[in-house]
Order: structure tokens, then C-alpha cells, then sequence
């Protein structure tokens, strides 16, 4: 299996903007959504799934397995409790949210359990988030590269993160990009205003095509249709090589998710 290219990222919406989001994306014509145990929306992400009539066998669900279920003995209870939020009885995607903090949960210990998880049918694959090289290295020494389906890290013009990236690639471990948006910042970068005018795009294609383009694959999110739907539309864009030139003068390593006591030492 292969990581969908392109899908809807649910981050901070909850509730009925959660609910909406995902409705109106699905009627659009997406069909993977990535979430997380701790974002506190499967529930409702479930219910607008279930409404939407879209068979769950055209979907791709990606859930996150949050710190403090990392265990051993935790890993698939937390999982099965996230399945029933999402009236399914499986993901497609598994990950690890972040690194055990202090690393108090064995790597191996997780990991197993996760690969438990798949051979159970509870996920078809599994893999990481926020994970630097060394803790690549040791994910790839406990299942090996092969089993690790992607490391989904912060990624935008403004952080191109490319030592962590090329090391992936280096693997064959596919690189997810979230926060590729880097929160509506690079929406005012001048450089990316000037080639979304050139191809007559939205500065919001032009950033998502240059990180598919790149080989990532991208979940950006949005509570306005409009919005949905003008993202959804960057697949189709192909930006010149000149273009890709200008933006990766542009990264200047500007991270804006550093949790405090999460985060490992970056690359």
C-alpha cells in the first residue's frame, strides 16, 4: 500500500467544524483524513464518515497514537477505543504522534505492540511522527525501513527539513508533510504570491504542489468549502523547475511546533 498523495488534515477542529469540515471534504472528493487520539474529534469524525454514505473500502483513515498510550500493554486498547470512535473496525495508517518523552517507553515496546495491531487487522500499516534521524535509525533497527509506512513531520517553505527528508528517502521511508501551510504564513510570502500569479493558481496550490511535487505527501486542513476545494485542485498543478529553484531558497528553518518535554532534537 501507498500513502495517499493528498488528504484532510483535522488539527485543533472540533465539535461541529470538525463535523463539517470533513462532511463537505468528503463530498468533495477526498477520501483520506488524518487525525489523532489526542486532537479529541474521532468521534465526530466517525459520525460525519458514517453520514456521509462513502464506503469505507474508498477510504484512507490515519489515526495517532498519543504519548501517554505508548505502553506495551496500552497501544492496542487506546487503538480499538479509537476504532470505535470511528465506527470502523480498522485504520490505514498507525502512527506513533511523538517520541516516548525521555524516551521512558522502549522504541521496541511500541513498536511491537503496533505491529501486533497490524497483524490483528486493526491497521493496515503503521509508522512515525516527529522522529529525527537517530530515532529513525532505531525505528528502522527494531521493524526495519519496510515497515514503516511514513514519518509525518512539520514541513512548509519555511522549514524544508531536508536532513531528516533525505535520510527517509534514503530508506524508502515516504516523508508526510503537516503544517505545510505553516499556519497561513507562506500564504504572504511574496516569492510564492509571484509564481501562484504566474501559473494562475492560489498561493495555497502553489505551496502543496512544490511539496507533492517534492514526493510528500500533504494534509493540509480547512473549515471553509471554498477552501477545500481550492486545495484539493493543487494535484493538478505542476510548477517549473525555476519555480521549485525559488522556493527552496526560501527555507529558512522557522519550526513553529516545538513542544516542550515532546520534541527530540531536531536535525
Amino acid at each position: 500500500m501507498t500513502i495517499p498523495a493528498f488528504g484532510l488534515g483535522t488539527f485543533r477542529l472540533k465539535d461541529q467544524v470538525v463535523m463539517a469540515s470533513v462532511s463537505n471534504a468528503l463530498a468533495l472528493g477526498y477520501r483520506a483524513i488524518d487525525t489523532a487520539q489526542i486532537y479529541g474529534n474521532e468521534a465526530e469524525i466517525g459520525q460525519a464518515i458514517a453520514s456521509s454514505g462513502v464506503p469505507r473500502s474508498e477510504l484512507f483513515l490515519t489515526t495517532k497514537v498519543w504519548t501517554e498510550h505508548l505502553a506495551k500493554g496500552s497501544v492496542i486498547p487506546s487503538l480499538k477505543d479509537s476504532l470505535a470512535k470511528l465506527h470502523t473496525d480498522h485504520v490505514d495508517l498507525t502512527l506513533i504522534h511523538w517520541p516516548s518523552p525521555g524516551a521512558a517507553v522502549p522504541l521496541a515496546d511500541t513498536l511491537g505492540a503496533l505491529m501486533e495491531a497490524k497483524a490483528q487487522g486493526l491497521t493496515k500499516q503503521i509508522g512515525i511522527s516527529n522522529f529525527n534521524i537517530a530515532l529513525m535509525q532505531e525505528a528502522i533497527a527494531i521493524v526495519g525501513a519496510a515497515s514503516i509506512a511514513t514519518n509525518q513531520i512539520e514541513l512548509s517553505p519555511y522549514l524544508q527539513n531536508r536532513k531528516v527528508a533525505d535520510f527517509a528517502r534514503s530508506q524508502g521511508i515516504h516523508i508526510t508533510s503537516y503544517m505545510t501551510l505553516a499556519y497561513g504564513k507562506v500564504l504572504q510570502d511574496p516569492v510564492l504570491q509571484q509564481i501562484a500569479a504566474s501559473r494562475g493558481a492560489t498561493t495555497a496550490q502553489v505551496v502543496l504542489a512544490w511539496a507533492m511535487q517534492l514526493g510528500y505527501a500533504v494534509i493540509p486542513s480547512s473549515t471553509q468549502r471554498v477552501n477545500l476545494q481550492s486545495n484539493l485542485l493543487a494535484q493538478q498543478l505542476r510548477l517549473t523547475e525555476e519555480d521549485m529553484a525559488q522556493i527552496a531558497a526560501l527555507d529558512r528553518g522557522e519550526r513553529l511546533v516545538n513542544p516542550e518535554g515532546l520534541a527530540p532534537a531536531w536535525d
